[in-house]
């Protein structure tokens, strides 16, 4: 551990003194992983395209007693980027780590279809999102983590990105194009002592989830699992605390699956 590591952790707290931001955050999956690192004693910040949904979802964890601002960004705009690293560079200073969530998928409909039907402006879109705003988040707040010597960055890709998914194929190449983002990256940045870890979860249900067609394909994805059950955020927070944490000092360039054994490799 560097004189810049971190510091023991007080009890019950494994982040404290440190702040994270997530992207993608006011709903679903993203709060859920903001909870969980406020809850490990992490300042947190929601950041999100969706303004009053990230107040509304920094005010309910703050009424749980953690310790959360809010920022609103678009990920996919580099002014919009700038903006958010000033304002929570004034607000909060640096950040330790940053969890790269926001994505076009459950509460930024996309379509299913055919490679062959999809519109071009809805590729470019999904890109723009999914995997430049990647790319423009970690040009934003990781030269910050390399000068002090210490930094996580967490990259949310998918399962699909592995084997694929029909009727899906923006999104999956996207996705695919994150696990290369992070093993570049993570050789880009750790001579500096900046860590970088992607999470490829299964299909998991959410609060976004709330028509007939998309709890038919996550209840419908128990039958491919070793885990018969469904996935829901809770079972990848833990994921989410262990690249985030000093126990995962040692481990960069890695991505972790996390569903049920659907996909093993």
């Amino acid at each position: 551990m560097t004189a810049s590591g971190p510091s023991d952790a007080a009890a019950g707290g494994q982040l404290v003194g440190r702040t994270a931001l997530v992207t993608g955050a006011a709903h679903g999956i993203g709060l859920a992983y903001s909870r969980a690192l406020a809850r490990e004693g992490a300042r947190v910040v929601i950041a999100d395209i969706d303004g009053p949904a990230a107040t509304a979802a920094a005010n309910e964890l703050r009424d749980e007693g953690l310790q959360v601002i809010d920022v609103t960004v678009d990920v996919a705009d580099p002014a919009s980027v700038e903006r958010c690293r000033e304002e929570v560079g004034r607000r909060l200073g640096h950040v330790d780590v940053l969890v790269n969530n926001a994505a076009v998928f459950a509460t930024v409909p996309m379509s299913r279809a055919g490679y062959q039907d999809l519109a071009v402006d809805e590729w470019d879109r999904m890109m723009a999102v999914n995997l430049r705003g990647a790319w423009l988040m970690a040009r934003a707040f990781v030269p910050a983590m390399q000068s002090r010597g210490y930094g996580k960055v967490i990259n949310i890709s998918s399962g699909t990105a592995l084997k694929g998914s029909a009727g899906r194929i923006h999104y999956v190449t996207s996705k695919a194009g994150i696990l290369g983002f992070t093993k570049t990256l993570a050789m880009e940045v750790g001579g500096d002592g900046v860590t970088v870890n992607c999470i490829a979860p299964g299909s998991t249900l959410s609060e976004a989830d709330q028509n007939d067609e998309v709890m038919t394909l996550r209840t419908s994805a128990v039958a491919t699992r070793a885990l018969k059950r469904v996935q829901t955020p809770d079972d990848l927070v833990g994921t989410v605390v262990f690249f985030a944490s000093p126990a995962s000092d040692f481990v960069t360039g890695q991505t972790l699956v996390v569903d049920g054994g659907a996909c093993m490799h």
